[in-house]
């Protein structure tokens, strides 16, 4: 009984974070395909503004439209896209446009509830009179139908909605600026460095610091908000520890890891290397609280999120004049990560071997997958049905294309498309490599590569592809399964 009693606590708080992903991961699927619009923005804002590169006050005038009006309404129509595809998108967009429309905040929070709930709604109402339109008036139903909903969805949004929108908005920003004056910024690392290793850094970013570093770019023309989760630097310190301290495959791979991870933004590839030995999650806390309080000393901003969080990209979203604060917090933060991580790694580098390091990146595969399905805390199971259509296919020709499938067909993706196609290059193969959304996959797709976490997703769009699953983008082994299938084809 007493351990029941203690599982309890231990049941509770997984569900918690398991909600808390999918949560994030559902915010990642409005935000992340809208990112170049944010990047766009961020470009014009930081040349045109009058404290600008080049001050143009015809150029200016996109500044507030774009942030006020254009991308919460593509945020909107993506969230409801999410839920019922682009009839579902349409009526999002114009619920948004509800609360959008005369804000005196930009209305991303809106735009992720208003969305979303055009979508579901008109999904809902088409399914309650499914089978009962008389023959030649779909059409007319249809678009009626939603042109109606959509128009009642923006009225309300216009005259309830945007005024608690407004409220929360204005009460976000006035907490970060309460936060900010008493000098309790770094303090946000303790959260967001752990967070980001549970996959909650969407959630995080997206949800709350994005909304606050937006209103407060449009403001001043830049915002310490869009460094704090993005900030490549803590990381950067753990894995170079890694490299100079580790033995054996630990430290062969840890190159590679930094470049993927600094330079290419994926910050996940570290999640392993901090699971691996859990207490060097105080070195990537102390480095983000070094950085933090460097960029609060300094007065460091971007003017729009960086993302991914790549160097590059952190540079690239620098205000004029605000190069040396912004790169000093992130190596500052950097440094600070490296020696506390090497402590810890120089006292335990004999315990960690590759075996660890595999059973680590196999944990974070597990936390993945419940960030993007499994509302329980697991990895979502096929049913029996699933199953009998799901059997494992068998190349038999040489494919037209290859498909590498993420959540967002941004990120991981897009890393691992690149990785295959030059390996399948080497091996005189020329066959064109893509990277896509796993909801995005061509049913007559022939060859998936994805992770466990995505398989059975990818199945049931793409039934007929041959699912090769990868578990580490670096190791070659499984990009040479393919070689190998293709060479047997040969013989």
């Amino acid at each position: 009984m007493a351990t029941q009693a203690a599982a309890q606590p231990i049941a509770s708080s997984g569900r918690a974070r398991a909600a808390m992903q999918k949560f994030g991961g559902f915010l990642a699927g409005m935000v992340m395909p809208n990112i170049p619009a944010f990047i766009a923005w961020g470009l014009i804002t930081a040349f045109f503004i009058p404290t600008g590169w080049t001050p143009n006050a015809k150029l200016d005038q996109l500044v507030s439209p774009m942030v006020s009006f254009l991308i919460p309404v593509l945020i909107g129509f993506t969230g409801g896209r999410l839920v019922y595809g682009i009839r579902g998108g349409v009526v999002g967009a114009i619920a948004t446009a509800g609360v959008a429309i005369g804000a005196s905040q930009p209305m991303f929070i809106g735009a992720m509830v208003m969305g979303p709930l055009g979508g579901y709604l008109i999904k809902q109402f088409d399914r309650a009179v499914e089978g009962r339109i008389r023959a030649g008036f779909e059409m007319l139903v249809n678009t009626f139908s939603a042109g109606i909903l959509g128009a009642v969805l923006a009225i309300l949004g216009f005259l309830a909605v945007q005024p608690v929108m407004d409220r929360v908005s204005a009460w976000l920003g006035a907490a970060a600026v309460w936060v900010t004056n008493a000098h309790l910024l770094p303090l946000i690392a303790i959260f967001i460095e752990p967070g980001k290793v549970l996959f909650l850094n969407n959630a995080i970013n997206h949800g709350i610091l994005e909304p606050i570093g937006v209103e407060q770019a449009k403001e001043t023309g830049k915002s310490i908000f869009f460094l704090l989760e993005t900030d490549p630097g803590p990381g950067l310190g753990l894995l170079l520890a890694y490299w100079a301290f580790a033995k054996g495959a630990i430290r062969q791979s840890a190159p590679g890891a930094i470049l993927i991870q600094f330079f290419g933004g994926i910050h996940e590839v570290y999640f392993p290397y901090v699971l691996m030995r859990p207490i060097l999650v105080l070195a990537v806390i102390l480095g983000g609280m070094a950085a933090d309080t460097t960029f609060m000393l300094l007065h460091a901003g971007l003017v729009a999120t960086p993302s991914p969080g790549s160097i590059f990209a952190e540079i690239a979203m620098t205000p004029k004049g605000g190069y040396v604060p912004v790169l000093s917090g992130i190596f500052v933060g950097a440094l600070v990560s490296f020696l506390v991580a090497s402590f810890f790694i120089r006292r335990a580098r004999d315990e960690m071997d590759e075996g660890a390091l595999a059973f680590a990146q196999a944990v974070v595969q597990d936390m993945k997958s419940q960030s993007k399905f499994a509302p329980s805390g697991q990895a979502a199971a096929p049913t029996p049905a699933d199953q009998a259509g799901f059997e494992a296919q068998t190349l038999v020709r040489v494919p037209s294309a290859v498909y590498f499938a993420c959540e967002a067909g941004m990120g991981s993706s897009a890393m691992g498309a690149s990785i295959l196609k030059k390996r399948l290059q080497e091996a005189g193969y020329d066959i064109p490599v893509h990277h896509v959304p796993v909801n995005q996959l061509p049913p007559t797709a022939e060859v998936v590569f994805t992770q466990a976490s995505f398989e059975t997703r990818a199945q049931q769009v793409a039934p007929k592809a041959k699912i090769y699953l990868v578990q580490n983008f670096l190791n070659k082994a499984t990009y040479d399964q393919l070689i190998e299938d293709l060479e047997r084809l040969k013989g």
